[in-house]
């Protein structure tokens, strides 16, 4: 399979200095792209300088990670696969061939992912990517390895492939045809949450999404908005919020409409007591874009769920109330798994 690893750039040469040689030395069997989102910091001047032999796709200006990424894959023609790589990836030796032989080997799988590890600290899992992701009944992200907060060292114990919800647009892997059929990220999201939509109209489509831990990566993290950035909390009430109108099934979006409004307004007044007043405001600004957006989300709502294969894995529980009960491992979730089609491959 013709397989084209593209690095999205923004302001990152520190981090194309460290990575990429890396990359490319752990990477023979594929083309490595990088596609630069309008950065001022020399990273064209140094890609140019220090690896002409890569391509370079120059966009204008900063679309984000969602856009940027859409439009950078649209320049890429021939290709059977997408490796979508952060700047702040580290790939362990191999990392590649057993990705793309599942994909060889299971036709209806659409999107693979790697075991993702903190490159700070090699032994635990990655917070936002780890072994593979679902969401709660109330759109509520987590990873096989990180529930909340409570990130998990690797032990070997999700060394097993298996289907999952989402898997991090840190390291995704995708079919180029299946990318280009869904329309790709949702542009208007522009940054967070968006793999995860695209994961859950993949699943919507007919098609799975599986983690590979044989395949295995080192991601720093939080290379461009910081955990306690207002705009991130934005973005990730924001699309979260959208995400769950676009896709979920009518009984999960009335749950989700009748409790989101109270737990939404319990963050906003949280941070408001703890002072931080641009988060609180963030809160704010997700649901006053996702009320705005309200009129073309259901129209893209139709059209998402006008012919639904199947629904994706959904935890049929609350990870938050299950953390407070003491659960903050996957395996302790629930031992009936409250998942739907989640089965080892």
């Amino acid at each position: 399979m013709k397989t084209a690893v593209v690095i999205l750039n923004w302001n990152g040469l520190q981090h194309l200095q460290h990575y990429l040689p890396r990359v490319v030395n752990t990477t023979p069997a594929a083309d490595i792209v990088v596609a630069d989102n309008g950065s001022t910091d020399g990273s064209v001047r140094w890609l140019r300088e220090a690896m002409p032999q890569l391509q370079l796709i120059l966009l204008d200006k900063n679309y984000g990670f969602a856009e940027g990424y859409n439009r950078a894959l649209k320049q890429l023609q021939g290709y059977d696969v997408f490796v979508l790589l952060n700047s702040d990836i580290e790939p362990a030796e191999g990392w590649l061939q057993p990705l793309l032989a599942q994909l060889a080997q299971n036709e209806d799988v659409a999107v693979v992912v790697p075991k993702i590890l903190d490159d700070k600290c090699r032994e635990k899992f990655e917070y936002a990517g780890a072994a593979g992701g679902f969401i709660d009944i109330l759109g509520y992200p987590f990873c096989r390895g990180r529930i909340l907060s409570e990130v998990e060292s690797d032990k070997g114990q999700y060394d097993t492939p298996c289907d999952v919800m989402w898997g991090s647009g840190a390291a995704f892997c995708c079919r180029a045809e299946v990318f280009a059929a869904l329309g790709g990220f949702a542009a208007e999201f522009f940054a967070h949450q968006e793999e995860i939509d695209l994961c859950w109209r993949v699943w919507l489509s007919g098609r799975r999404v599986v983690v590979e831990p044989r395949s295995k990566v080192y991601h720093l993290g939080g290379a461009t908005l910081s955990a306690d950035s207002p705009f991130k909390t934005m973005l990730n009430h924001r699309n979260n919020l959208a995400m769950l109108y676009r896709c979920a099934p009518t009984a999960q979006r009335l749950l989700v409409a009748v409790v989101r409004p109270a737990l939404d307004f319990a963050a906003f007044l949280l941070y408001a007591l703890q002072g931080k007043r641009q988060s609180a405001k963030a809160v704010w600004q997700a649901w006053r874009d996702f009320l705005r957006w309200h009129r073309r989300l259901s129209a893209e709502r139709k059209q998402i769920r006008r012919n639904v294969k199947r629904e994706a894995p959904v935890y049929y529980g609350s990870i938050v109330l299950r953390y407070l009960l003491g659960r903050k491992i996957f395996p302790k979730l629930d031992e009936r798994r409250e998942t739907r089609d989640e089965r080892n491959i």
